[in-house]
């Protein structure tokens, strides 16, 4: 009897136990948390974040003061069910203040304070910083056959960085962002070398029409801008974090057998020659998604 009445006992004791724990698991077991909200980003800058090179070699006309091209790397980020493109203000052209036809990035960024920048903002990408650097002077001197001329005009823009004049413009920049923006990573991504010098000169109907010597010049002009870029974001004292994309295009130069960025030899003088084609827009939109977390900026 002792044994029965134990078995008893110990089978209403663990059927206790499996009621108790079916109760447990389904009181404790957590809802199915909800996704966060997509990040709030916008785009800033000049002709890369534009999208130019990804749509049309050239600019409609008559000129207009600021032109976009589709499929530019801030529409690939706005594809990512993780982002929502609030805007895109980038204009091809664009300098940092008001020089030029094409909307400056300041006029950029007050004309969206309060507005699309405040501070729900979550992320802002920005090229910028180039054109200011003379790279337009250097492009037109250094796409010749003329190696005097470029390496005058690369010095020449060497010269204009060391002075740390676009230092202190891109920092300013990157603050005016962060209060207009406050809670916002600025992502600042820089610009891919254009030459590979190893493939020797460019040629057209077999004349050297781009020496070696001129693509290392170019190539030495973009690693210091690239360099006074990084510099500008560390000086900020704001959320900012440099990009650096020369990697990414490692073997994808313009005179490369799979350039990710545009050359039409027989077009020279078009707009999107030396800027990122699809396929570099693409890495572009790569450049950032790795480097900014964002599930951890929709969260703040």
């Amino acid at each position: 009897m002792a044994t029965h009445h134990g078995r008893r006992r110990h089978s209403a004791f663990a059927g206790g136990l499996a009621i108790l724990a079916l109760c447990l698991g389904f009181t404790a077991s957590p809802a199915t948390a909800a996704p966060p909200p997509p990040v709030d980003y916008v785009a800033l800058g000049d002709s890369s974040t534009a999208g130019t090179g990804a749509d049309g070699l050239y600019a409609p006309l008559p000129a207009i003061p600021c032109w976009q091209s589709e499929g530019g790397y801030a529409d690939i980020v706005d594809a990512s069910p993780r982002v929502t493109l609030v805007v895109n203000a980038a204009c091809h052209g664009a300098f940092l203040g008001p020089i030029g036809t094409s909307k400056p990035v300041a006029q950029q960024i007050a004309e969206l304070s309060g507005g699309a920048l405040n501070s729900g903002t979550d992320l802002v990408s920005i090229t910028a910083g180039a054109l200011d650097a003379g790279s337009g002077l250097a492009l037109q001197a250094c796409s010749t056959p003329d190696t005097a001329l470029c390496a005058a005009t690369v010095t020449g823009v060497l010269e204009n960085l060391k002075s740390g004049a676009l230092q202190t413009a891109l920092a300013t920049t990157y603050q005016g962002i962060q209060l207009a923006a406050p809670d916002a990573v600025i992502a600042v991504l820089g610009y891919p070398r254009l030459f590979d010098p190893s493939q020797g000169a460019i040629l057209i109907n077999g004349i050297p029409v781009v020496p070696v010597q001129n693509q290392i010049l170019v190539n030495q002009a973009i690693d210091a801008l690239n360099a006074t870029i990084a510099a500008a974001v560390q000086s900020s004292g704001t959320n900012a974090v440099f990009i650096d994309v020369t990697k990414r295009f490692l073997g994808h130069a313009v005179n490369s057998d799979n350039p990710w960025i545009v050359l039409d030899l027989t077009q020279p003088f078009a707009d999107a020659n030396f800027h990122p084609n699809d396929s570099g827009h693409g890495a572009y939109a790569s450049a950032l998604l790795s480097s900014v977390k964002l599930t951890q900026l929709a969260k703040r």
